[in-house]
């Protein structure tokens, strides 16, 4: 008998865009609101869309993981073997 296939999961690329995985396993996003309207905001408002925001909800950073497997996995691109 031959090995059984592992199959490949398929990764949301949405939220492989929107989420990030730090180097102790948190999950981070980036703050949303920057594209336009950004001169009738502060500059310390400005400065705080900048950071990444953890991911505090537990359930919301299983469901990103869930729907993007890899995303911890490497940290730019997948190995080619």
């Amino acid at each position: 008998m031959g090995k059984l296939k592992k199959y490949k999961l398929k990764t949301h690329k949405a939220t492989a865009k929107r989420f990030r995985v730090t180097g102790t396993g948190i999950v981070v996003r980036t703050r949303g609101g920057k594209s336009h309207f950004r001169r009738r905001k502060s500059t310390r408002v400005l400065q705080a869309l900048d950071k990444m925001k953890v991911v505090s909800n537990k359930s919301f950073a299983r469901r990103v993981l869930t729907l993007a497997p890899y995303l911890g996995k490497y940290k730019a691109n997948p190995p080619s073997s």
